[in-house]
């Protein structure tokens, strides 16, 4: 009887042993997860030397911290046109087909003054990984007239990312888009161009997502077995989904589209190789794919103007680009 006792209490003993393996393994998984895909990473905070508070109040019909010292954009403006000195842009909300096969999508076309008026920002001010807002929230806070959606750079660990004109990041691994001074816009691969030649090229900001659309005028060839990275949790994006795209007609000429999704009879989203052949239709010699998905939103003035997720619900991201008035 002892003897089988002593059994029962050693057989209990390593069960136990067992479990409490299996709880530490479990939760060093899971907190591994947590931590490459849910808590936040600041690696530098950056602080903001373009964006003034004041300087669109006006437009954007918000009070200036100080009228005195505020500067006065004189602009004309209704839900889908901006027209000031320096910058110019007209939204279409374009519907095709019906039913299952809807596709409802947002072209802005924009064109600017120079440069400087296209901007990056990052969400809470802070590069890294896991720091995510809403875009709306991220341009509120940057007074923007009109901004989509980033690549989204903090979902993943890799990739050559500069923004107004700092070096953040130097892990090329795939195809990728510059923006440049004169206000130009260039698609090349990062394994073939270091980031000491893009700035001093002079490149502005990079992003780092994929795939090219257009390249010289030309469309970017058989998109349908594209791979962006193999990051979990990642959704396949050869099918129809919602998409986010910037294109350049000429420099300081640039086009943006935004293309809805997952919502059935309102719109079904687009494959790249429709996008790459809508960004053709539309003129441009140099087109991008942004990150997509749930991601997928343009604002203007102020007001979220697609429907995100088809829900109307916002998705966090990384970072946004951005068009705002200078000083």
């Amino acid at each position: 009887m002892k003897a089988y006792l002593k059994q029962g209490r050693i057989r209990k003993r390593k069960g136990l042993i067992i479990s409490l393996i299996i709880l530490i393994i479990v939760g060093a998984i899971l907190y591994g997860l947590a931590n490459r895909y849910l808590i936040e990473h600041v690696e530098v905070v950056v602080t903001d030397e373009i964006a003034d508070s004041n300087q669109i109040a006006e437009t954007v019909g918000t009070e200036p911290a100080d009228t005195a010292a505020s500067t006065s954009t004189t602009a004309e403006y209704d839900d889908w046109n901006y027209t000031s000195d320096d910058i110019q842009i007209q939204i279409e909300q374009v519907q095709t087909g019906s039913g299952a096969y809807q596709i409802t999508y947002y072209v802005a076309d924009v064109v600017l003054k120079n440069a400087e008026i296209l901007r990056t920002a990052f969400a809470n001010d802070s590069f890294g990984t896991n720091i995510i807002e809403n875009t709306s929230s991220i341009a509120s806070s940057k007074n923007a007239i009109f901004a989509i959606n980033g690549d989204y750079y903090g979902f993943r660990s890799d990739g050559v990312i500069i923004r107004n004109g700092t070096l953040y990041r130097d892990n090329p691994v795939r195809d990728a888009m510059a923006l440049f001074t004169d206000g130009s816009m260039q698609t090349y691969n990062e394994t073939e161009v270091s980031s000491s030649e893009l700035l001093a090229d002079g490149a502005v900001h990079t992003l780092s997502f994929g795939p090219i659309l257009i390249q010289d005028g030309e469309i970017a060839g058989d998109l349908s077995h594209v791979k962006i990275d193999n990051n979990f949790g990642n959704r396949s994006i050869q099918a129809a989904n919602p998409r986010t795209a910037i294109g350049m007609i000429e420099p300081n000429h640039y086009v943006f589209v935004v293309v809805d999704g997952r919502k059935e009879g309102y719109s079904r989203g687009m494959t790249l190789d429709e996008l790459a052949e809508l960004m053709d239709s539309l003129g441009v010699t140099e087109a991008y794919n942004l990150d997509g998905g749930g991601s997928s939103t343009m604002v203007f003035m102020g007001r979220v103007v697609n429907n995100p997720q088809g829900k109307n619900e916002e998705r966090g991201v990384s970072d946004i680009l951005y068009v705002a008035e200078g000083d």
